[in-house]
């Protein structure tokens, strides 16, 4: 695991808390670190836990449907707990996410992505010239 505690983007006001590179087997443990993090950031339950389910399922389809391994910043903004996971697959856009909600029967793809977008404020897909990048972030209240 990679944690810059002091970083940041140049020319921003985003405060990296964590950058890991991810795969199946991390995703537990990743799971637990973002909550950690959350909490320090000052993102309160319920929506914190909200958080955490994006955070499974977008990482989940990074090793489902793009080789098996993604990178997860997490950052904190003035504003905002924001995400970034990004992968090296085949590439995709917002387009796949369906607008109204999935079948529960599993038939229908985009389920964890229609999620993650539900449940928090922000989610953009930037296709990438290898991969894609799935951005996300919740307010801090």
């Amino acid at each position: 695991m990679t944690v810059d505690p002091a970083g940041g983007t140049p020319g921003t006001d985003e405060h990296v808390l964590m950058r890991r590179a991810f795969d199946g087997a991390d995703i537990p443990e990743l799971r637990v670190l973002v909550d950690s993090y959350a909490a320090l950031a000052g993102l309160a339950e319920p929506r914190r836990g909200d958080f955490v389910v994006a955070v499974d399922a977008v990482a989940g389809n990074a090793v489902r449907h793009a080789g098996g391994r993604g990178v997860l910043v997490l950052a904190r903004t003035p504003k905002e707990l924001e995400c970034r996971v990004r992968d090296r697959g085949p590439g995709f856009t917002e387009d796949v996410i369906p607008r109204l909600a999935p079948g529960i029967d599993g038939a229908c793809p985009g389920r964890g992505l229609w999620l993650a977008r539900l449940i928090t404020d922000r989610l953009t897909v930037a296709r990438e010239p290898v991969g894609s990048t799935v951005t996300f972030a919740m307010r801090l209240d």
